[in-house]
């Protein structure tokens, strides 16, 4: 089977993944909070952003690879900490990093996966990116780091759009609750999908085992919280200091809007800005993420990551035009395994190499340094 005549695109892979897990696995995955309007805003954005094609420009070969953190990688995207990964697919978080690690890509585990990084540490080759929920405890906090660089992360994220919990209403709806239970209604789901089933099974259901390993009797959480709540904190820059006094390599915030906010993250000794939204799951009246980017760029010399909304490789473009130098994906990662199992994140990094190439023939661009010039709008 070619994939390429069956899923040439991200909304392929989606469309049969929502055949192939259950409902309310799918719900989990694509939902939103709210009306979820900044997770529409989002695409409506990016789709404002209108590049002007080139013409006579000869044969094109684009350089499709960005250097961060001392890292080269052959292309400009990675995967995003995702939480509860292995919920979505079986054994996720594996497959992942080692596609990412095969294709020299970072990948990003979250605190509140379903594996903890001894479980990937074989995997990543130096890729790794672990992604900290704040625990109010100094030792846990000193604790997760520990095991973190021990098993072979370089890069640390603070996730700081967290503050409380979302209400995710679709999420609620469809029955999902923290951690996972599967009533009657749900085991209906479940046995419609019987690759996801098998695989589930043999493996167990999915659970937060880092946060476990530090809270096994934890109670008291509503359908939209996980253990990690009770562990949390909402972090501040008094904290952040703390993180940055506890970890020796690169450190980036995670969920930045707000240019103003740059000059304290910079003198703070952050390494890098992440522009996001958190697609949309946390707040439901933020601006969209590529809205903000022109100015955060502005605001800072320090790498740009960004993320929110990204749905093939034509949006990693633009947001590059706008000053990205990176841009990680969840969602897309999530589809790509749920439609095709383990083969699925392979076809996923293909097909996105491709539309870049494509893309970036039509624009004339050899590098992702001529993408501005060839802005029709400046920012949306």
């Amino acid at each position: 089977m070619d994939l390429f005549q069956k899923y040439p695109a991200v909304s392929d892979l989606k469309a049969r993944a929502r055949r192939r897990i259950p409902w309310f696995v799918f719900e989990y995955l694509d939902s939103a909070t709210g009306t979820e309007a900044t997770q529409r805003r989002n695409r409506q954005m990016l789709d404002e952003i209108a590049m002007m094609p080139s013409i006579l420009h000869g044969e094109i070969k684009p350089d499709l690879s960005v250097t961060l953190f001392d890292h080269r990688h052959p292309l400009p995207f990675g995967v995003s900490p995702v939480g509860m990964s292995g919920l979505f697919w079986p054994n996720a978080e594996r497959l992942l990093a080692s596609e990412a690690t095969r294709h020299g890509l970072p990948y990003g585990l979250s605190t509140v996966a379903s594996r903890t990084p001894e479980d990937v540490a074989d995997c990543l080759d130096g890729n790794g990116w672990f992604q900290v929920y704040p625990p109010r405890d100094a030792g846990i906090r000193a604790d997760m780091l520990k095991r973190a660089r021990d098993a072979g992360f370089h890069v640390l994220v603070l996730t700081v759009d967290v503050p409380v919990a979302s209400r995710r209403e679709r999420q609620t709806r469809s029955g999902l609750t923290s951690p996972p239970r599967l009533t009657p209604r749900l085991l209906t789901q479940v046995a419609r999908c019987p690759a996801w089933a098998l695989g589930t099974a043999r493996l167990g259901m999915p659970r937060m085992r880092l946060i476990d390993s530090y809270a096994d009797n934890v109670t008291g959480l509503s359908s939209t919280e996980h253990v990690g709540y009770l562990l949390r904190t909402s972090p501040d820059w008094d904290y952040l200091k703390a993180l940055r006094d506890g970890w020796d390599g690169p450190l980036v915030v995670k969920g930045v809007l707000d240019a103003r906010d740059v000059p304290t993250l910079e003198a703070a000794g952050v390494d890098g800005i992440w522009v996001s939204n958190h697609a949309g799951r946390q707040f439901d009246g933020a601006p969209a993420s590529i809205e903000v980017l022109p100015a955060i760029r502005a605001a800072t010399k320090l790498p740009v990551i960004f993320d929110s909304g990204i749905e093939g490789g034509l949006d990693i473009l633009r947001a590059m035009a706008l000053g990205a130098d990176f841009v990680m994906m969840g969602r897309a990662w999530h589809f790509a395994l749920g439609a095709l199992g383990a083969k699925g994140p392979a076809h996923l990094v293909d097909l996105l190499r491709k539309d870049l190439e494509s893309n970036m023939g039509q624009l004339g661009a050899r590098g992702f340094t001529d993408l501005a010039a060839r802005l029709h709008c400046p920012a949306p």
